[in-house]
C-alpha cells in the first residue's frame, strides 16, 4: 500500500511539473533596453528582473491565465494579460514611458515652454503638491522651509514678516509667479505670500539663478512659479483643514463647476485663523503674531476650436496681523501708549492666457494687481497702494528640424504711492512713482543632436527712471544615450531696480532713521551655474537621482543696506565694490521598492560683500544648510510616516553697536516635524504629528529693549549716539531685526482631508 502511494504521489508530481510553461522578453525605454525592471505575476511568487540588455525570463509557469506587471520606479507601471499553454511560448515587448515623477515633470519655467525636466537645458527644480502634504503648513511661505537652498527668513520679530532667500540672496531677488505671470513682486514680496490655497497647486518650480532675461527685474536671484491645477484635472471637491495646539486653525477648500461645453471653473477658498496671544519667551511681546485672514481663487479654462487655451483667473487676499505688546488692543493702535505692529492687507489680482486663433502659435498672457496697505509700527504709519498691469506676447517657432524660437514683447506698468520719503518731491509734496517697462526678448533652442541642446537668449529692456538695460543668457545641455547622466552649463545676466520701502520691512518699522546717502541706481549681476543629474537603479531596483549644482554670482551697484554705521539708522547706497553668492548644492532623492523614500539636501555657501578692500559676510545668511523628508507607506494598512526638518549654520546677525551684548552669531538650528497619515476608502484621511519636535526657539532677548519701545528712557548724545547708562549699559535701542529662527516653539496638529475626484 505504502509502495501504492509513494508510486501515484511521484507520478502526479511529475505530470505537474511536465504542465508548466515560460514567459519571456524584453523592456525598453525610448528604445533603449530597459535594465533592474520588475517583471511579477500578480497573485503568486514568480517573477523575474530585467538583465542589463532588457530581456527577462520565468519560468516553471503552471499552464493557465495569468495578469503580468511590469514596473520600475521613474517609469509608468504595465500590466499584461497572458495565457500560459503548451500551444506556443509567451513572449513579450513591453514599452515603459517615464513617469510625471518630479525628476520627470514637464516644466515651464526654464524655457516658456512645456518640456521635459531632463530635456530642459535650464534647470528646473520640481515640487509636487505631495512633497508640501508631508509638513503641511498655513502658507507657502512656510512650506518652503524643507527645499534645499530655499529659505523663508523672518524678517521682523513683532509682526513676523518675511521673505524668501535663495542661495543665500534675499527676497527681493526671488521672483513669485502663479502660472507664469509674475504677481508678488515689491510690496507683495513682504505680504503676498500667504493666502494662496494649497488645495490648488499642482506643483511648484524653481529656478536658481537670474531669469531676467525671460522675466525681467526682480528674477535676479531666481523664480518661484506656483503651477495651479487645470480644472479639467481637479477633483470634483477638496477639503484639507487641520489645527494645532497653539490654536491656529487652517481650512482649504477647493470645487470645480462645469458650463456645459463652454467652460470649467476651479475654485479655492482658503481661511486662516489663530487668535490666542502667547509669550513663552518672557520678553513681553507676542511670540507669533495674531491673523486673520482669508483668501478666494478662482480659474476659468475655456474650450475652443483646435484645442487652443484661454485661461482666466483671479485672487482676493484679505490679511489683519498684529504683534507687539501683549497688553496691546485695537483701540492703541498707532499710539505711543503700549507698542503694536498692525498690518491690513487687501490685495487682488487677475491673470490669464489667451492663444490667438491663428495657424503659428502666439499667445497673450496677462497680469494685473493692486496691493492695498494700512499699518502702524507703533506710532508710525506706513500707508502703501501699488497697482501692476503686465501684458506678453509670445510667438513660439520651430525654424527647421533643430531650432525651436521664442520671440516676446513683453509692457509692465508699475504706480507706486505711500507716506514716505521714497514718494516725495524735493519741495516735500507727495508724488507717486509711474514706472514704464517696454522689453524685448529672443530665445532659440538649439538641436546639435540628440544629446546635446545649446540655449541663448536675450532680452532688452526700457525703464523709464533708468533707461536702457540688456540681459544675455546661454545654457547648454549634455544627455546620455539613456537619459541617466545629464550635464548642464549656464551663464546669464540679470539687473534690479530696487524699492526700499517696498522691500525692507526694518525701513518701515519706526525703530530707525532712513538715510539715502545717493540715488539709488539699478543692481547688475552675472551668474555661472554647473549642475549634474545622475539616475541610478541598483540590483535590488532601488532608484537613486543625485542632482548636484555649483553657482557663483557676482553683483554690480548692489544694494546694501547699512545697520551697523550708526544703530539709530539704516544708510542706503549703492555698494563701492562687489558682492559675491557662490556655493555648491545636492540632492539625493531615494526611493525602494518597500514603500520607503527619502529626500535630501545640502547647500554649502558664501555669500560676501566687499568694499574698500575689506571682505565681509553678508548679515542672516547661514554657510550651511541642510533639509530632508524620510516617508514610508504601509501599504497593508493604509498608515504612512513622514519626517522631515532643516538644519542651518551660523548666520552674522545685525548688532546695534561695540556695546551689543548679544551674541554676533546665531548657532545651529534645526526644525523637525513629524506626521502620520490614515487613508480611508470613499477620499477620507486623517493626519497628525508634532511641529518642531526639537522645541527650537531663538534667545529672548532678540528684540531688543522690548520693555522700552518707544525709547523713552534712551539718552542721545548731539550726535544723535545712543548713550550708555546704568539702565541702559549696552546702549541699545528698541529693535526687532535680530531675528534669524521662527519664534514658535512645539506645538501637536491634527488635521482632515476629503477628495471627491468624480
Amino acid at each position: 500500500m505504502n509502495y501504492l502511494f509513494i508510486l501515484i504521489f511521484t507520478f502526479s508530481s511529475l505530470l505537474s511539473i511536465a504542465q508548466t510553461g515560460t514567459i519571456s522578453g524584453t523592456v525598453v525605454t525610448g528604445g533603449q533596453p530597459l535594465e533592474f525592471a520588475n517583471v511579477v505575476i500578480r497573485n503568486t511568487s514568480l517573477g523575474s528582473i530585467t538583465r542589463q540588455n532588457g530581456s527577462f525570463t520565468i519560468g516553471n509557469v503552471p499552464y493557465g491565465t495569468y495578469t503580468i506587471s511590469i514596473s520600475a520606479i521613474g517609469y509608468e507601471s504595465k500590466t499584461k494579460q497572458v495565457i500560459v499553454s503548451a500551444q506556443e511560448a509567451v513572449v513579450l515587448h513591453i514599452t515603459l514611458a517615464e513617469s510625471t515623477s518630479a525628476l520627470e515633470e514637464v516644466v515651464i519655467s526654464g524655457t516658456m515652454k512645456e518640456v521635459s525636466r531632463l530635456e530642459s537645458p535650464v534647470p528646473v527644480e520640481v515640487y509636487s503638491s505631495a512633497f508640501f502634504k508631508a509638513n503641511p503648513t498655513p502658507s507657502l511661505f512656510e512650506s518652503l522651509q524643507n527645499v534645499n537652498g530655499v529659505r523663508p527668513q523672518l524678517n521682523c520679530n513683532v509682526c513676523n514678516t518675511g521673505d524668501i532667500h535663495i542661495n543665500g540672496l534675499e527676497g527681493p531677488y526671488t521672483m513669485i509667479l502663479i502660472d507664469g505671470m509674475p504677481i508678488v513682486s515689491g510690496l507683495s514680496t513682504v505680504y503676498g505670500l500667504t493666502g494662496i490655497p494649497q488645495s490648488l497647486i499642482e506643483r511648484m518650480e524653481i529656478v536658481k539663478g537670474p531669469a531676467s532675461t525671460l522675466y525681467g527685474s526682480e528674477a535676479v536671484g531666481g523664480l518661484i512659479n506656483i503651477i495651479t491645477k487645470k480644472p479639467s484635472a481637479a477633483p470634483a471637491v477638496s477639503v484639507d483643514m487641520f489645527g494645532t495646539s497653539w490654536g491656529e486653525v487652517n481650512t482649504d477648500i477647493g470645487f470645480k463647476v462645469k458650463a456645459g461645453n463652454v467652460a470649467e471653473s476651479l475654485i479655492g477658498i482658503n481661511y486662516f485663523n489663530y487668535q490666542q496671544p502667547a509669550d513663552h519667551n518672557g520678553d513681553g511681546f507676542t511670540d507669533v503674531t495674531l491673523q486673520n485672514r482669508i483668501s478666494i481663487f478662482n480659474k476659468w479654462s475655456f474650450n475652443r476650436e483646435d484645442n487652443r487655451i484661454f485661461t482666466l483667473a483671479g485672487r482676493y487676499n484679505y490679511e489683519d496681523r498684529w504683534g507687539g505688546d501683549m497688553r496691546w488692543k485695537k483701540i492703541y493702535r498707532g499710539g505711543e501708549e503700549i507698542y503694536g505692529e498692525s498690518i491690513y492687507t487687501s490685495r487682488w489680482e487677475m491673470f490669464g492666457l489667451y492663444q490667438l486663433p491663428v495657424k503659428e502659435l502666439i499667445n497673450f498672457q496677462f497680469s494685473t494687481n493692486g496691493h492695498r496697505q494700512n499699518s502702524f509700527y507703533g506710532a508710525t504709519s506706513y500707508n502703501a497702494d501699488q497697482y501692476i498691469g503686465f501684458g506678453q506676447l509670445t510667438w513660439s517657432k520651430h525654424a527647421g528640424t533643430r531650432h525651436d524660437l521664442l520671440l516676446g514683447a513683453a509692457y509692465r506698468y508699475t504706480f507706486y504711492d505711500d507716506n514716505t520719503p521714497a514718494t516725495a518731491s524735493i519741495e516735500g509734496n507727495n508724488k507717486a512713482s509711474g514706472t514704464h517697462l517696454p522689453g524685448l526678448f529672443v530665445q532659440d533652442e538649439i538641436m546639435i543632436n540628440a544629446d546635446n541642446k545649446l540655449l541663448l537668449g536675450i532680452r532688452y529692456d526700457y525703464n523709464s527712471l533708468h533707461g536702457n538695460i540688456v540681459s544675455p543668457r546661454a545654457n547648454y545641455k549634455w544627455s546620455s544615450p539613456n537619459k541617466k547622466n545629464v550635464v548642464r552649463l549656464s551663464v546669464g545676466n540679470g539687473y534690479r531696480v530696487a524699492n526700499v520701502f517696498t522691500e525692507d520691512h526694518a525701513a518701515l518699522t519706526g525703530a530707525r532713521q532712513v538715510i539715502f546717502s545717493e540715488s539709488l541706481q539699478p543692481e547688475t549681476s552675472w551668474n555661472g551655474n554647473v549642475n549634474l543629474v545622475k539616475k541610478i537603479y541598483t540590483g535590488n531596483n532601488t532608484f537613486i537621482g543625485l542632482d548636484a549644482s555649483a553657482f557663483y554670482t557676482y553683483f554690480n551697484n548692489r544694494i546694501i543696506p547699512d545697520y551697523e554705521t550708526d544703530p539709530n539708522k539704516i544708510i542706503y547706497s549703492n555698494l563701492d565694490g562687489s558682492a559675491v553668492s557662490k556655493g555648491v548644492s545636492l540632492n539625493v532623492d531615494v526611493s525602494w521598492e518597500n514603500g520607503l523614500k527619502v529626500l535630501g539636501g545640502g547647500t554649502l555657501m558664501d555669500v560676501s560683500i566687499t568694499e574698500n578692500g575689506v571682505t565681509s559676510r553678508q548679515l542672516l545668511t547661514e554657510r550651511f544648510s541642510g533639509v530632508w523628508s524620510i516617508g514610508y507607506i504601509f501599504n497593508a494598512s493604509g498608515f504612512s510616516i513622514d519626517y522631515t526638518g532643516n538644519v542651518y549654520g551660523p548666520m552674522r546677525l545685525p548688532l546695534l553697536g561695540n556695546l551689543d551684548n548679544r551674541a554676533a552669531y546665531s548657532p545651529w538650528w534645526s526644525i523637525q516635524n513629524i506626521q502620520i497619515t490614515k487613508q480611508f476608502d470613499k477620499g477620507w484621511e486623517i493626519y497628525g504629528g508634532i511641529k518642531n519636535l526639537l522645541n527650537y526657539t531663538p534667545p529672548s532677548n532678540s528684540i531688543a529693549r522690548s520693555f522700552d519701545p518707544f525709547d523713552k528712557n534712551v539718552q542721545f548724545d548731539d550726535h544723535g549716539q545712543v548713550v550708555a547708562t546704568p539702565d541702559n549699559p549696552y546702549a541699545l535701542t528698541f529693535d526687532p531685526s535680530y531675528v534669524f529662527a521662527p519664534n514658535q516653539g512645539i506645538r501637536g496638529f491634527l488635521g482632515v482631508r476629503y477628495t471627491v475626484n468624480r
